[in-house]
């Protein structure tokens, strides 16, 4: 738990090498990322040609977030044992089986099942990618490189749906085209060799503990968690209450998006010279305003747009900049538990996030949507404020 400059097993290691062993494990997720943001609107619509509810649709998607946080505690010990590198080939290998199966059955008991084991996959990937990537990246630089990855994943993400589109409906066949998207992010790190970052030392802490530890840097996936579900959920039905087309609406989402992939590099360099905490704290109050601010522009589609734009881009810093504040604090085998604490937090944002929004949306019209987004920064904020005053670790 001590402050740290990098791990010490890749100080020796050359500039080059360091940058090759980082593009790997970007390269990796970002790929997996396409499969996965094509899976789960495939799966959303063929339940839905199937004439499953609505209700049942989502408690499928919410059995893939139950897996993610099922396996996350395990994590760092099952790598400590067999070793990074196995662990992640091995974990895209299920990944992959999982996400084939699906055309292969066609109860819905079985399509839970898979959901489950996918989403245990998906959570693994996420909590070993990204401690590769924070425990490479150079002290000086840490902040560059985080938002690089969550760049890269974004773009990930955006072209699943866009293959989607292309294809022009929903198909069982493209569960086989998702698979081999996991099994193409296989490649960046067979291509690494052995340049792992290995987990050394031994973890004195387990997953749940590095909440009170770093409250700061895992409460800010919990955060951007919630906020980002949330709005995936709320904000084209905010436009409709405002009395936006359902193509303005749908514009709300994308420029959302497109902030929060424009926001992340920039963020990350300024993340590497200033008081991180201080930048968490900005964040919150910057997107906590832009979100109260919406009520009061709420007819002006063109004041709105750029109000999303900030809310939207700003708010993805927390997720950026809250790794970059594990990865400096943590290293070796701590940080790996760690990195499993944060992605459980994002995961239990996202299951809570929604629900307690659409709570806002019901009670509160049209601005429910504002005011829950603005009510998760504040709190947040609030919390960095007070351990900033009492200058207490993040």
């Amino acid at each position: 738990m001590t402050q740290t400059t990098g791990d010490p097993a890749l100080s020796a290691l050359e500039p080059m090498a360091r940058s090759l062993t980082i593009a790997a494990a970007i390269s990796c997720i970002t790929v997996a990322g396409i499969g996965l943001s094509l899976s789960s609107p495939l799966i959303s619509l063929l339940l839905a040609a199937k004439g499953v509810s609505a209700a049942t649709i989502g408690l499928n998607s919410g059995a893939g977030s139950l897996g993610n946080l099922v396996v996350v505690a395990f994590v760092a010990g099952l790598a400590a044992r067999i070793g990074l590198r196995v662990l992640l080939l091995a974990t895209l290998a299920a990944g992959a089986a999982a996400i084939s199966l699906f055309a292969v059955f066609d109860s819905l008991a079985a399509w839970f099942v898979l959901r489950f084991a996918f989403g245990a996959s998906v959570g693994t990937l996420f909590v070993l990618s990204e401690f590769w990537i924070n425990a490479a990246a150079p002290h000086g630089r840490r902040g560059l490189i985080m938002g690089i990855y969550a760049s890269a994943l974004s773009l990930g993400f955006a072209a699943g749906p866009a293959i989607l589109a292309a294809v022009g409906q929903a198909e069982t066949s493209l569960f086989l085209i998702c698979a081999s998207f996991f099994g193409l992010a296989a490649i960046p790190i067979l291509l690494a060799g052995t340049k792992a970052p290995p987990l050394a030392g031994e973890g004195r802490h387990s997953v749940f503990t590095f909440v009170v530890l770093a409250p700061v840097a895992t409460l800010a996936a919990y955060v951007f968690g919630a906020v980002e579900q949330g709005s995936f959920a709320f904000l084209p039905l905010y436009g409709e209450n405002l009395g936006y087309s359902t193509r303005e609406s749908a514009l709300l989402l994308m420029v959302f998006g497109t902030g929060n992939l424009a926001s992340q590099v920039p963020l990350g360099l300024l993340s590497d010279r200033m008081d991180r905490r201080k930048l968490l704290l900005a964040c919150a109050i910057v997107s906590a305003a832009a979100a109260l601010a919406m009520p009061l522009v709420g007819g002006d589609r063109w004041l709105m747009l750029p109000l999303i734009f900030v809310a939207g881009g700003v708010v993805g810093g927390l997720y950026t900049i809250g790794l970059s504040l594990l990865g400096a604090r943590f290293s070796g085998a701590e940080l790996a538990t760690a990195n499993a604490a944060f992605v459980m937090l994002y995961s239990l944002g996202m299951l809570t996030g929604a629900p307690a929004v659409g709570v806002l949306v019901d009670t509160v019209h049209p601005h429910g949507f504002a005011f829950g987004f603005a009510g998760f920064c504040m709190l947040y904020g609030g919390l960095v404020a007070w351990r900033l005053l009492r200058r207490a670790p993040q």
